[in-house]
């Protein structure tokens, strides 16, 4: 392993670069508003109080896993299923968290929990950003999820307090939110043709899996084979 890689240099003051993770955040949140609005008001259309709703986001912390839940409650899918779902969406945190492993491993286990706790996809970015042109520094690294956490968290607790007053809330659309959000993380990440490769043959199978497999099975099946198709790809590309 490289020096760089192990270096878990602080750049500047920590005050100093936690205000800076949050200046650098800000300006994104704003994305994050109509989402958890969405995520609120979805909470309570699906029988969940505006507390659970509000506490869901609190201890989860990850929009498209939580709204892709909150569709499986309502319906026919069991509590095993809707794990194993969520699951696989949030597979990607494992990889965010283990690229950032080698310049967390020297810091204080709580803080490491606190850090991976707060890594969402918009933050991630961010602190490698910042890693990139000068140094990975924890407290840039927790300021840049504080922003996200606070305005989740506040946007949730808003939807679920409009979604009491709203007869049929996703008769406005805003089901479409989960769609969006996939689609918004999706597109930027189709780089290559590795990548589009996967996003066709994933939607494809998805489709397939819809027509022709019960209940929800069908996002399980394409995760596992656009997964499979992915890593033989990388692994290809890599061996040539």
């Amino acid at each position: 392993m490289s020096e760089a890689r192990t270096v878990t240099a602080v750049t500047g003051d920590p005050r100093s670069e936690f205000w800076s993770g949050i200046r650098a955040s800000l300006p994104v949140t704003i994305g994050v508003v109509p989402f958890g609005v969405t995520c609120g008001v979805m909470g309570v259309t699906v029988a969940l109080t505006p507390m659970e709703t509000i506490l869901m986001s609190a201890l989860v912390f990850a929009g498209a896993s939580q709204f892709v839940a909150l569709t499986m409650l309502s319906g026919p899918a069991g509590w095993g299923m809707i794990v194993l779902t969520t699951l696989l969406i949030n597979l990607r945190h494992l990889l965010m968290g283990a690229s950032l492993a080698p310049y967390m491993k020297r810091l204080p286990m709580p803080l490491q929990a606190l850090l991976a706790f707060g890594i969402v996809d918009e933050s991630y970015v961010l602190t490698m950003d910042r890693l990139r042109q000068h140094a990975y520094d924890p407290s840039f690294h927790l300021g840049c999820h504080v922003p996200f956490y606070v305005v989740w968290l506040t946007s949730t607790a808003i939807g679920a307090y409009m979604g009491r007053h709203i007869a049929d809330p996703l008769a406005w659309g805003l089901d479409f939110a989960m769609p969006a959000t996939f689609l918004a993380l999706l597109v930027p990440r189709l780089v290559d043709k590795t990548a589009a490769l996967v996003c066709v043959l994933a939607g494809a199978v998805s489709v397939a899996g819809a027509l022709y497999l019960p209940g929800k099975w069908y996002i399980i099946v394409a995760c596992l084979v656009a997964s499979l198709a992915g890593g033989l790809m990388e692994g290809k590309t890599d061996a040539s």
